[in-house]
């Protein structure tokens, strides 16, 4: 039996989801962004009238979605030097991997969990980089 977990910090998912779910001693975070909690502001993000994206900053999408992570993990009991797995989805790996590969270097120099990044077309809101991610309580 899996329990359902909702982050009391991290923005409000996007559909009818939890933030995740705990399944004996693992958890699993469903998509994770940079959004900001009690808004629809993404760090680093400028949109024109109609929500489309004109320019956006990767490594203020990096540092705010590593964050929101944290707080879905503290939340459910977990920690950051807790995560197995992590899925990332970038939606311009010609020109985010390199800053996003260096941060992750620094966020991970501890404890560095597997790691499979996909590049995608777009995400359901307009963000540059979404993690799935897989840790132990």
């Amino acid at each position: 039996m899996s329990k359902e977990i909702n982050s009391s910090k991290a923005p409000e998912p996007v559909g009818l989801y939890p933030h995740a779910r705990r399944h004996g001693d693992l958890l699993f975070l469903s998509g994770v962004g940079p959004r900001e909690k009690g808004s629809k502001k993404i760090p680093g993000v400028e949109l024109d009238d109609k929500g489309k994206i004109i320019s956006y900053d990767i490594e203020a999408q990096c540092h705010s979605v590593f964050q929101n992570v944290r707080y879905i993990l503290e939340d459910a009991g977990s920690s950051w030097e807790k995560i197995i797995d992590v899925t990332v989805f970038l939606t311009n790996m010609e020109d985010d991997f390199p800053i996003y590969n260096k941060l992750w270097a620094v966020y991970f120099k501890e404890n560095a969990p597997c790691r499979t990044t996909i590049e995608i077309n777009c995400l359901p809101t307009p963000i540059a980089i979404e993690l799935k991610v897989v840790a132990e309580v």
